[in-house]
Parts: structure tokens; C-alpha cells; sequence
């Protein structure tokens, strides 16, 4: 079990300070598990309660946190992501794409958002570029329901790991 080093109980500002961007730009979904937490943060259990948070909201919640996050090595540059998003596209190699692969990037973003209505989410973290390019390429031709939930799920991945870096930061 991975425990936070924070105090045992952080203020509602705090809280929301350390934890709001585990969720890319959705503070509410730390918001809605305050102060349920218990002393000693457990990542795991925090991560389950963000998760189920998620679940249960709706439909046009979920695509508000979708719709949140960034391209991959598309219209953003790295400087105009939050620290978060940054490190994990630099982390993946993101950020040293040949002209080729920020053109197929660039010209599946489009598609994708077009298709669906949102980014492209993928978990990069353990990944490199060319392991993202060909999920992007797999996924852009999924279904829509089908395609919703995998990108539900990338963003729980994403935000697991957040909550394991915090944990392991301080």
C-alpha cells in the first residue's frame, strides 16, 4: 500500500491544491472525495474513490474530462501543458517526433477529434512514440462507444500514475 507523505489530514484548499490535476484540468474530482479521505492518503484507495467519482458522473462530465486533455505532439507546444501532461509526452519521446511522425500525429488528431469528439488519450508513461503512433492508428477506427470507454479507462491509467508520483515525490 503506498501512503502519501502529506499530513494526515490536509484543509479542503490543500487538498485540492496537491490532488485537483490528477484528473487533467477536473478539480471537481478531487473536490467530490473531500474529506472522505482517510488520514495517511492511501494512493490506492484514493485512486478507486477518484475513479468512482468518474463512473458515476455523466455522460457529458466524462466528455468535459475528456475534452480536457491535450493532444498528443499535436496543436499544443510542450510549454502550454500543464506540468503533468508535459513531463508524460517528454517522458514517451513525444517531444522529439521526425517531421513525419508530427505530420501522422497531426493529421490523426484531426480525424480522431473529428470522429469522436475528443483528444486521443493514451497513457504514454512506459511507452515510446512509435508504441503510441501505432495505438492511435488501431483506435481511430474504433467505434464510438467503444472508443469512449477506452479513453475512460487511458485517463483512469493517467491519473493512477499521477497519484503514485505525488505519493513518491514527497
Amino acid at each position: 500500500m503506498t501512503r502519501s507523505p502529506y499530513p494526515e489530514r490536509l484543509d479542503h484548499h490543500d487538498f485540492v491544491d496537491v490532488f485537483g490535476s490528477v484528473y487533467e484540468h477536473s478539480k471537481w474530482v478531487a473536490e467530490a472525495i473531500y474529506p472522505s479521505t482517510t488520514p495517511g492518503i492511501d494512493v490506492v484507495s484514493m485512486a478507486e474513490q477518484m475513479r468512482s467519482v468518474v463512473e458515476t458522473a455523466s455522460r457529458e462530465l466524462k466528455l468535459d474530462l475528456l475534452r480536457a486533455h491535450p493532444d498528443l505532439a499535436g496543436r499544443l507546444s510542450l510549454a502550454e501543458l500543464t506540468d503533468s501532461s508535459r513531463a508524460e509526452q517528454t517522458s514517451a519521446g513525444l517531444d522529439q517526433c521526425t517531421p513525419d511522425e508530427l505530420r501522422e500525429f497531426q493529421e490523426l488528431n484531426a480525424a480522431y477529434t473529428d470522429r469522436f469528439g475528443f483528444p486521443f488519450i493514451f497513457a504514454v508513461k512506459g511507452f515510446h512514440r512509435t508504441d503510441i503512433l501505432e495505438a492511435f492508428r488501431v483506435r481511430v477506427t474504433h467505434p464510438p462507444e467503444e472508443e469512449f470507454k477506452t479513453a475512460i479507462e487511458q485517463v483512469h491509467r493517467i491519473a493512477k500514475l499521477r497519484l503514485e508520483t505525488i505519493a513518491n515525490e514527497n
